[in-house]
C-alpha cells in the first residue's frame, strides 16, 4: 500500500464523516478494501467466495446512476 492510499479503517471514517455510509457502491468499495487487507489470511476458496459475493451485490444495484451521473460521480 502506498503512503497516499487509504486503508479500510480510514476509508470507513471518511465515509462516516462525509455522510456516505448509506451509499451501497461505496460500501462495496470498503468491503473490497477490507478483503484486500485480509487476503493473506484467507484460503483461495474463501477469497473467491467473498469476491463473488461483493460482485453480486454490486450487480444487484443495477444502473442506479442513470440520470444522476453529475451528482454521484
Amino acid at each position: 500500500m502506498s503512503s497516499n492510499e487509504l486503508n479500510s479503517t480510514e476509508f470507513a471514517r471518511y465515509l462516516e464523516q462525509t455522510g456516505n455510509v448509506t451509499k451501497p457502491w461505496l460500501l462495496a468499495q470498503l468491503r473490497l478494501m477490507k478483503l484486500k487487507e485480509q487476503r493473506s489470511q484467507l484460503s483461495l476458496e474463501e477469497y473467491e467466495q467473498r469476491v463473488t459475493d461483493i460482485h453480486q451485490d454490486v450487480m444487484n444495484l443495477g444502473e442506479w446512476w442513470v440520470g444522476i451521473e453529475d451528482e454521484v460521480f
